[in-house]
């Protein structure tokens, strides 16, 4: 008898997570309040970051911190009274930044990304939206003359993990981004990442594959998910689904519905901004740009050069604040010219666990319940896999990389 499969979450990892139980027989229908792509995958810079190996809270963190903490970079807006709702959450983050933390964490980062231009380049061109894939690497740059020894530094680092990549200096930046006003006297090219033209349209273009090949999609709010025998139910705006298995892969959502099961996962959020404006007439850009020293990305998209804000460390459902994206904006006009503002400014959310790692694996004592969330930055690069790994895993195959420093166990007893 064929199995069934309840997949919550029509984000980039649920829609990879129902591809790849789909491709091996089972029965899978995707669930979501949005249509697929439409919540946090569609805010992201669009890129299949190959090179992002270091957790946010590495041990460099704590020599910045008293500038996060006073709200004096523009990579962080912390709203104490979102922190102190949390201390412990916030104590356990700092804490997992020790030094002796961060081989290992480097490790299972750089296997989770290794492979994300390879499997979007493979799901692009079954999907029919290869055209939206660019092999044109990305770009760091620094404001000041400091920005030659970060580069260097980034440069050697990489390099011992097996990633190339080209340091910069005024000359060269403006060779291979013409269209950049001359205000960066530093730069590092890193050729293997890729990205993309639309992260929410090719997410779209994955479930679409997935219902062509006989998928179900449902557009529904989850209310509640409860095992009832050997199967699953979950409850939901548009009447009650049923299945052997569950995945729940709803990001920023998932701790809602997993916390009337007894299953605290310690999840947070980190809110992010993106907003849209035309560029110039007669310039552009060849790939995505991020100012170290201004902490925002500037990434051509089909809607315009989209500029996106540094971490938002609000309550997840508390009103807009503009201050990070306004300030993201001046920078990139500094950096780029850039016209008028195109469409609304846009606001997400980003699941995030203490480790910086996300949660793939089985729930402890709930047979049959699967959790894939917590990706944090780096959730549309590493959809796909995240899929084949818990994919693998429920049909008792090999994983494609090693599950364990991604285990659910590490914080949910």
């Amino acid at each position: 008898m064929t199995r069934t499969a309840l997949v919550l979450g029509a984000g980039m990892v649920g829609v990879s997570c129902a591809l790849a139980l789909q491709q091996r027989g089972i029965t899978v229908t995707l669930i979501d309040r949005r249509e697929p792509g439409r919540e946090t995958s569609y805010g992201n810079a669009g890129v299949l970051a190959s090179s992002s190996i270091v957790p946010l809270n590495n041990p460099s963190l704590y020599a910045r911190i008293g500038d996060y903490l006073g709200n004096r970079h523009p990579a962080l807006n912390l709203s104490w009274r979102r922190a102190f709702s949390r201390p412990g959450w916030l104590l356990r983050f700092l804490w997992e930044a020790r030094p002796s933390q961060a081989a290992a964490r480097i490790a299972a980062l750089q296997a989770l990304t290794a492979s994300s231009v390879e499997r979007h380049r493979a799901l692009m061109a079954e999907a029919g939206v290869s055209h939206r894939l660019r092999e044109t690497g990305t770009l760091k740059l620094w404001r000041s003359e400091a920005g030659h020894a970060a580069a260097r530094a980034e440069h050697d680092f990489l390099k011992r993990h097996g990633i190339a990549s080209q340091i910069l200096d005024r000359q060269g930046i403006s060779a291979v981004e013409p269209g950049l006003n001359p205000i960066f006297p530093a730069g590092l090219l890193i050729p293997s990442v890729g990205s993309v033209d639309s992260p929410g349209a090719v997410t779209a273009a994955y479930a679409a594959l997935f219902a062509e090949r006989g998928g179900r999609i449902e557009q529904a709010e989850v209310a509640g998910l409860a095992r009832q025998g050997a199967r699953w139910q979950a409850r939901t705006t548009q009447g009650t689904f049923e299945a052997d298995l569950a995945v729940v892969a709803l990001g920023p959502w998932s701790g809602d519905l997993l916390k009337p099961l007894g299953l605290d996962p310690w999840l947070d959020v980190e809110r992010g901004y993106h907003r849209h404006l035309k560029p110039a007439a007669g310039t552009g850009l060849s790939r995505p740009v991020y100012d170290v020293d201004a902490a925002y990305y500037m990434a051509p998209m089909e809607q315009g050069v989209r500029i996106t804000s540094g971490v938002d460390l609000s309550f997840r459902d508390a009103p807009d604040d503009h201050r990070q994206i306004d300030g993201a904006t001046a920078s990139a006009r500094e950096a780029f010219p850039l016209g008028e503002v195109v469409g609304e400014t846009w606001r997400g959310a980003r699941p995030t666990l203490p480790d910086s790692l996300p949660m793939i694996g089985e729930a402890p004592r709930n047979p049959g319940l699967w959790l894939a969330f917590g990706n944090q930055h780096i959730g549309f690069s590493t959809g796909p896999i995240t899929g084949e790994i818990l994919a693998a895993m429920i049909c008792g195959e090999t994983p494609p990389i090693d599950p364990k420093p991604f285990r659910p166990g590490r914080y949910i007893r």
